[in-house]
């Protein structure tokens, strides 16, 4: 798969989540594998991921970390991967008012760039590595 039809498909994949109960079962459309290092540097970056201004994860070499959400040690144990997957990629589907952006969602967005507008903040391929991170925390 070319990277072009490859981004293709994770945009795609934005606007179709296969959501059954409270999870997403299958690995979203156009991810391979989830990579856990690479989901580690997406929860710790400052510039992509920017978990780590609500929540506090086991990554020491981060020191400002927030409180206003669940602390991420030990998320693997507390939720499945379809649970995270969901989670991660539209959260709002769980609960309506949490503050948690939806980071594989593109439709129903209010005040969007014009830049972003049809962009998910994360790609599939980038949801399914912070899955595998966040699996490795039990």
């Amino acid at each position: 798969m070319t990277a072009i039809a490859a981004a293709l498909a994770g945009l795609a994949g934005a606007a179709t989540l296969a959501i059954a109960g409270d999870g997403i079962a299958e690995p979203l459309p156009g991810a391979g594998p989830g990579d856990a290092a690479r989901g580690r540097a997406i929860v710790a970056s400052r510039q992509r991921g920017l978990c780590l201004l609500c929540h506090q994860a086991p990554i020491p070499e981060e020191r400002q970390q927030g409180n206003l959400a669940s602390n991420l040690a030990g998320a693997g144990g507390r939720w499945s991967a379809a649970q995270l997957r969901l989670r991660i990629a539209d959260p709002k589907r769980l609960d309506p008012a949490t503050p948690m952006p939806a980071y594989h969602r593109t439709e129903g967005l209010a005040r969007v760039g014009a830049a972003w507008k049809d962009k998910p903040v994360l790609d599939a391929q980038q949801v399914e590595d912070v899955v595998a991170y966040l699996l490795t925390l039990k």
